[in-house]
């Protein structure tokens, strides 16, 4: 079935882990050191597998001594980062000591077939011999990648790594603000891989209800919960061949973690309902808002799951710190949405305007930018964009006289928030908002918060992404009582 050398110094695990591939019908070949390893053709073996930690040189040399032979590392569960580490040089996978033998076997069985299957295909360029300037202008930097915008020093440093990652078929979690663009990046990623010719399946982990996240991206079978009427295709197999963005993952709940850790492990989906895995080809991108370490932590978020997501990291720079690419980005942004709106005479930024947009922090990021063109363009007169037409000023966001009710008004009614009237006079919008959210999410449902504030389900999640209000999260009985 195969020809595999294992690389390991302790000879009880080595002849244990000897003898568990031979019963699988695997040729096997014993080292106890890199040096003692590299006296045979490593090009010779359909798999290596090796300790991380050896006597001499590490494990991580044989990934380049190996060249085209994929090499699992073992490694203890406490060296998880380490491993990631080994991942990130060139590695096809790590596997923890002590291991499952049948996890082992199937984890071997799974690489030396796509192995197999790969050799036909077109090779993935070797990220190392990358020449950077053949990405770039003739006056050395980029205006732009896709649709992400900026000429200033961050940018450029973000264009060239997304650039260098896209060709290579691994995992990318993406990290930055809400607004900063990181489905943008996530596109660039695609569009510049060699699934580009695939579909790219975007998916908001914080848009679908709790209830049907699992459903949603795995699918389910006719019959395997209520209202369960026919069979359902989920979105990881929706993007075979292609990629799987999945957006606010931090959001995905602890059930539908340990689902796509099967995903990432073992390239199959098992739909819910169903007792037979499909396999997938799927290159999977991440991204989110917020801290996955201090999730972790807090046993918000599997360990293993995050060790699985990081494996290439980008992290998306918010506006303010690149306050030079604004006008470059409203620029664009004014182009694009006149032509969306179809306004055809041109339409160009005030001065005034221009000066207030390069001095404003912008909390919102891009999307609070985009949101002000928008604006400006509708209510633009002359073909000139104003000040007053941006609504950047903070009056604009003051709560109407008419939605601040007064108290004693309502002295039948169960007050809904501990605001007082004098509190209220001098509160902007977004501040009741938070506010109210902060102080009753714990007792209420996404559902009565919506109501109670007077907008659909839909912009309060939107409010939320903005204002950077994360959604507790909800921990299930059986976690509760482990606790």
């Amino acid at each position: 079935m195969g020809n595999i050398l294992i690389v390991e110094d302790e000879s009880i695990i080595r002849s244990a882990l000897k003898r568990l591939l031979e019963r699988n019908s695997y040729k096997v070949t014993e080292a106890e050191s890199v040096t003692e390893a590299s006296q045979n053709d490593l090009n010779s073996f359909d798999l290596i597998i090796s300790d991380l930690r050896l006597p001499g040189a590490p494990g991580t040399d044989l990934i380049t001594a190996a060249k085209d032979t994929p090499v699992l590392i073992m490694t203890s569960y406490a060296s998880m980062r380490s491993a990631v580490d080994a991942m990130k040089m060139g590695a096809v996978d790590y596997i923890a000591k002590p291991f499952d033998h049948e996890d082992m076997i199937r984890t071997v069985r799974r690489i030396i077939e796509d192995a197999r299957s790969n050799k036909g295909a077109k090779k993935v360029p070797d990220l190392s011999d990358i020449d950077d300037e053949i990405y770039v202008a003739e006056d050395g930097n980029r205006s732009a990648l896709g649709d992400l915008v900026g000429s200033c020093a961050p940018m450029q440093a973000l264009y060239r790594r997304i650039l260098r990652v896209s060709p290579a078929d691994i995992t990318v979690l993406i990290q930055g603000e809400s607004g900063t663009g990181k489905e943008l990046a996530a596109r660039a990623i695609h569009q510049h891989s060699l699934r580009k010719d695939h579909p790219l399946v975007c998916v908001n982990c914080a848009a679908i209800p709790e209830s049907l996240i699992e459903s949603e991206l795995f699918g389910h079978e006719k019959g395997s919960f209520t209202g369960a009427t026919a069979a359902r295709q989920g979105l990881v197999e929706a993007a075979e061949g292609g990629t799987l963005f999945l957006d606010e993952i931090g959001e995905l709940p602890m059930e539908a973690q340990a689902r796509l850790l099967r995903v990432l492990q073992e390239n199959e989906v098992r739909r819910v309902g169903s007792v037979h895995a499909r396999k997938v080809d799927v290159r999977l991108i991440a991204a989110t808002h917020r801290n996955l370490k201090k999730l972790v932590k807090e046993g918000l978020f599997r360990e293993d799951l995050y060790y699985r997501l990081q494996v290439i990291e980008i992290a998306l720079p918010p506006l303010r710190e690149r306050l030079s690419d604004v006008l470059e980005i409203a620029d664009h942004l004014v182009s694009k949405h006149s032509r969306r709106l179809k306004i055809e005479s041109p339409i160009r930024l005030s001065k005034e305007a221009r000066n207030v947009m390069a001095q404003y922090d912008w909390p919102g990021n891009v999307r609070e930018l985009e949101n002000a063109i928008q604006r400006s363009l509708i209510l633009a007169d002359n073909g000139e964009i104003t000040v007053a037409d941006l609504g950047l000023a903070d009056e604009d966001w003051q709560v109407p006289d008419t939605l601040v009710s007064p108290q004693e008004s309502r002295q039948d009614v169960e007050p809904v928030s501990t605001i007082t009237d004098d509190s209220a006079e001098d509160l902007s919008l977004e501040d009741y908002f938070q506010h109210f959210v902060v102080e009753h999410q714990d007792n209420m449902s996404e559902t009565e918060l919506a109501h109670k504030l007077g907008i659909s389900r839909k912009c309060l999640w939107e409010r939320r992404q903005r204002l950077g209000i994360p959604r507790p999260k909800k921990v299930s009985a059986s976690a509760s009582a482990a606790r």
